[in-house]
């Protein structure tokens, strides 16, 4: 059995439905904190069962018979996430699961100036030491995380934020088909992956142009200064520990942590990846539906 975690989640749903084109829905389990939150899995035929990596003993149950185990990388902050992503590594491998994988990123590193980075690089050390095989999916930078920025650059023409650096800017359904073909084949991609990026590298004063064409006027991109940024998103209510945190990707990205691609994604697509320009595209032009 193949088993994913954060069946419910951006990225996790994603590749949940990629493996349901490749395999049938009862080789397929899911381990996700609300069961009914998957019921629309549970209903094709996918074993659904609750899993919290702050709760190891869960996962036991959860992992049940599996042969590979996909462990989305855990979506909270600081030292509790490398806990809570070992924990679900650890019980993958005494539930018995012939390979684990895990979706790390391009720029993994402990020196790094954006934390979760840090993070990555801690669970993937805790990957090699262990006597298993595995992959650790080094995905490019979430083009999504533009949403964040754009809308409320679209209202005001001017996208302001710190100095950055170029992203390797990469669509969520190209990293999930990747994800997919890797643990359905388990010896696909093998250890930590070479970089799976779009081959497009965009600074935002790109991400400003790619937007103002889109939308047939200009959208400005500002740089301000860093702690002009912070003292701005603190008095709009962001928690002043979540500005630092953000913080931390405009600073890596200005140190050229983030300026890499490679042709690795497209050469498991066997087809181009998603352009980000069109992604920037479809984001500032799309309603966003109140609710």
């Amino acid at each position: 059995m193949l088993v994913i975690t954060g069946a419910t989640g951006r990225l996790g749903s994603r590749i949940v439905q990629k493996v349901l084109e490749r395999v049938p829905a009862q080789t397929v389990g899911v381990s996700v904190r609300d069961p009914a939150a998957a019921r629309d899995l549970a209903d094709r035929g996918v074993r659904v069962r609750a899993g919290d990596f702050l709760d190891p003993t869960s996962l036991g149950h959860a992992f049940e018979g599996a042969s590979r185990v996909l462990v989305v990388s855990a979506a909270i902050r600081g030292d509790g996430a490398v806990a809570a992503n070992l924990a679900a590594i650890d019980a993958a491998r005494a539930a018995g699961a012939e390979r684990v994988l895990y979706t790390s990123h391009q720029a993994a590193s402990p020196t790094s100036s954006f934390l979760p980075q840090r993070t990555h690089a801690a669970t993937e050390d805790h990957l090699q030491r262990l006597d298993l095989p595995f992959t650790a999916l080094r995905n490019g930078f979430y083009v999504s995380t533009l949403e964040h920025y754009l809308g409320a650059a679209v209202a005001a023409g001017r996208l302001e934020l710190p100095e950055d650096g170029p992203f390797s800017w990469t669509h969520h359904d190209d990293l999930a088909e990747v994800a997919a073909a890797a643990l359905v084949d388990g010896a696909r991609l093998d250890g930590v992956t070479a970089p799976l990026t779009a081959p497009d590298l965009l600074d935002l004063a790109d991400v400003a142009e790619a937007a103002s064409a889109a939308l047939g006027r200009a959208v400005e991109r500002v740089v301000v200064p860093d702690d002009e940024w912070t003292a701005s998103a603190v008095a709009r209510g962001m928690p002043p520990a979540a500005a630092e945190f953000t913080l931390g990707m405009f600073r890596a990205a200005r140190e050229g942590e983030f300026a890499v691609t490679d042709p690795t994604l497209e050469r498991v697509l066997g087809r181009p990846a998603h352009r980000t320009r069109a992604a920037i595209a479809d984001i500032v032009t799309t309603p966003i539906i109140p609710g």
